[in-house]
């Protein structure tokens, strides 16, 4: 299915946006999502919305990745195994995938804002448990709701970002509100965990609950309104899969980021292999101030050349592979394969949600929760994946599974040129 948009006077015309099985040719008339009021003739982004998004999204990513970097200190203060500390991020991952679809499923109808806000809450509420229990089972119950309000969350985020923008404008709409994934990588996991160690782990916990309140107060004031999926352009979850091209994007998503989070949660062992005088904290702050330059790139580019974007980008996370590999030995060369690899992964996030909102149309919003899913599965088998290579095989092993999972995922973005990833945007 393509999603060709067009804007009138009376509202957005979609071509083909119909469920699957509708004809090229089939037009249906949606009405005008509601935008920032601006002069005639002038498109303009509705940068503090976006802003507040994007601030969603560094709290959202922060709280997923913190306690991975603060394993002692959690383990300490609930009287835990690390091993059992550790669980605190599976909790938080097995949330999304289960609680996702039914969460979107069931709030799609809902006027966006509102849901917007009743995610934000659900969300502090069971971020604020975690920071106050000393009971490790209620910890993990409170991380596995946490995981579900972020499904949602993210869920909606793609889609109501660009429902809020001019059509010509979304994709950069999208970079814009995704810009808090990398910088919640590159600065606020950092912090957290130097805040962690330096005063206890509550307080990381703490000032993302903080900024969770922060986010809510914005969000009243600066995240205008959108209507709801319309009853009848709902189809079941089930068959929002089965929209031609979405399976084929979750299939692109699932490869690289199962690619992307075996590399990441294990790059220590890799450099350990390389025996270079390179930490990890040094490697992944590389990573991710390289991944702010990916998304800026993505925001120039992602309105006018979508496919070519992502063709170029998964080729790059291919050729980071290749130079971990092939200059496993070389500080040089590691540092260009981090600062490859951070680009390529920069503007994957806004690259993906784009991709799938398009061939979804009126239902990008489950589609974008199928995504989530997928990223979420990604990261779950790459912590079983990494630790059964590793341990058999050694750190070296990583760029190999880098390679051949992007090169999977790149021959199958280039032959989905007609659903997934269109040659004509």
């Amino acid at each position: 299915m393509t999603s060709e948009t067009t804007r009138t006077g009376h509202g957005r015309v979609n071509v083909a946006a119909a469920p699957a099985g509708a004809h090229l040719g089939h037009v249906t008339t949606v009405p005008p999502a509601p935008a920032i009021p601006t002069a005639p003739g002038v498109r303009r982004l509705p940068w503090p919305a976006l802003l507040v998004m994007a601030l969603m999204g560094f709290i959202l990513i922060s709280t997923e990745t913190m306690p991975a970097g603060l394993l002692p200190q959690i383990a300490g203060g609930l009287n835990v195994s690390e091993g059992t500390a550790g669980q605190l991020v599976s909790a938080f991952a097995l949330g999304t995938v289960v609680l996702t679809i039914p969460a979107i499923a069931f709030t799609r109808g809902m006027r966006r804002k509102p849901a917007l806000l009743a995610g934000i809450l659900g969300f502090l509420l069971a971020n604020t448990i975690t920071v106050f229990s000393s009971d490790i089972a209620l910890v993990l119950a409170a991380r596995f709701m946490a995981g579900a309000f972020s499904g949602l969350l993210w869920g909606m985020l793609a889609g109501h970002a660009r429902r809020i923008s001019a059509p010509e404008l979304a994709g950069r709409a999208l970079a814009i509100a995704s810009i808090g994934t990398p910088l919640g990588l590159a600065l606020g996991t950092p912090f957290g965990s130097w805040l962690g160690s330096t005063f206890g782990w509550r307080w990381s916990f703490g000032v993302l609950s903080g900024l969770a309140i922060l986010t809510a107060l914005l969000a009243i004031v600066l995240v205008p309104d959108a209507a709801g999926q319309r009853v009848e352009s709902q189809i079941p979850m089930a068959k929002v899969f089965a929209i031609p091209g979405v399976s084929v994007i979750l299939l692109v998503i699932f490869a690289w980021m199962l690619a992307h989070n075996t590399v990441y949660t294990y790059i220590a062992p890799y450099l350990r292999s390389a025996n270079l005088a390179l930490g990890v904290e040094a490697a992944l702050s590389v990573f991710g101030v390289s991944a702010l330059i990916g998304i800026v790139v993505t925001g120039m580019l992602i309105d006018r050349a979508p496919r070519p974007l992502v063709l170029a980008s998964i080729t790059l996370f291919l050729t980071a592979g290749v130079v971990f590999f092939a200059g496993a030995h070389s500080l040089p060369a590691i540092l260009v394969a981090l600062v490859l690899w951070g680009i390529a992964f920069g503007g994957a996030a806004p690259q993906l949600q784009t991709a799938i909102s398009v061939a979804s149309g009126e239902n990008a919003d489950a589609a974008n929760s199928l995504l989530g899913v997928a990223f979420n599965v990604a990261i779950f088998a790459a912590g079983l994946l990494g630790a059964v290579l590793v341990s058999h095989f050694g750190g070296m092993v990583l760029p190999v599974l880098m390679i051949g999972l992007a090169a999977a995922a790149l021959l199958v973005a280039c032959i989905a040129r007609r659903t997934a990833f269109p040659a004509h945007h």
